[in-house]
């Protein structure tokens, strides 16, 4: 069964040895919490993530840009073709309850906006600051290490998430 909370990992194909050693790390305790990940699928930090989860035991969902699935690293459990390119970018970022970014170029910063545009929380591991007219954007919630980022994503995923099974609180 796959996890009701699903948590995105951004961040570029090309990044330097500690943060693909972070996402992993990461994948690894999204899978020991229960979520899902998400992530665009292919290689770098979105390899190393889908690596950590699926070694602890996880989910992995990998929207991927093109119409092949064999472009999916292969720590990817679920494959999905989007065909629209870079557009994918939205997809992981409205799929997910909340994202975490690591890293990462344009790519990621068009993600972290898509997330924030349609509030979804945002963690930040050595990535992206947002400042406008001089003032820092502090959505994105500051994290040092892995750890400390899953459980905020999925505190702030959860005090956001409407309660979709129907219990009576």
């Amino acid at each position: 069964m796959i996890a009701s909370m699903i948590i995105a990992v951004i961040g570029g194909e090309e990044a330097p040895a500690e943060a693909l050693a972070q996402a992993e790390a990461m994948g690894r305790e999204i899978a020991r919490r229960g979520c899902t990940l998400i992530c665009g699928g292919r290689g770098g930090v979105m390899e190393a993530a889908c690596r950590g989860a699926r070694e602890a035991g996880g989910h992995t969902i990998g929207v991927l840009p093109g119409t092949d699935r064999s472009e999916a690293n292969p720590y990817v459990e679920l494959a999905i073709v989007s065909g629209v390119g870079r557009a994918r970018n939205l997809i992981v970022a409205l799929s997910a309850d909340a994202v975490i970014a690591i890293d990462g170029g344009y790519g990621t910063l068009s993600e972290i906006g898509f997330a924030l545009q349609y509030g979804r929380p945002v963690v930040g591991l050595s990535t992206w600051s947002l400042a406008q007219a001089g003032v820092e954007d502090t959505r994105i919630v500051r994290c040092d290490d892995p750890a400390a980022a899953v459980e905020t994503a999925i505190a702030a995923a959860a005090a956001t998430k409407p309660d979709l099974s129907g219990a009576k609180k």
